[in-house]
């Protein structure tokens, strides 16, 4: 074995429930920036995990006005699954790299990527700025 070199055995425990992974995502934040609120019309899941610094995700729930959040990452080392036809996103609360593993691949030709702004009043309060720094198609949901 080559010094440093580290093998990990992975244990994998099935489930039925989820739908499969289809494509995996890396986005890097500075803190202040939030993602989204998106959500997906034809029902690409997502499952949100943050790998370094603290996220804030937020979930809305389209239909019922129900909202959920939770801060991820360093300190809470949680990934969250979030069934697609309900609005979510993150804020960066430190600098953050954040992964998403997603349940259909993205098509540029066809995207299933609807928003709602970062303010809508069902959300405005579950963030932890109110300056956030958007992305030109974020500032525009």
């Amino acid at each position: 074995m080559i010094a440093g070199l580290l093998r990990l055995p992975l244990r994998r425990f099935e489930d039925e429930r989820p739908k499969p992974t289809r494509q995996t995502n890396l986005s890097f934040s500075r803190q202040g920036v939030i993602r989204g609120l998106h959500y997906h019309e034809r029902g690409q899941d997502d499952l949100f995990v943050c790998l370094e610094g603290t996220a804030r995700v937020v979930v809305l729930d389209r239909a019922s006005g129900e909202t959920f959040t939770e801060d991820v990452g360093d300190d809470n080392p949680t990934a969250i699954y979030v069934p697609g036809i309900h609005a979510h996103g993150f804020e960066a609360l430190t600098d953050v790299l954040f992964c998403y593993h997603v349940t259909e691949e993205y098509d540029p030709a066809d995207p299933d990527e609807h928003g709602i702004p970062w303010d809508d009043p069902r959300v405005v309060d579950l963030w932890a700025t109110r300056t956030p720094i958007l992305s030109a198609r974020d500032a525009s949901s």
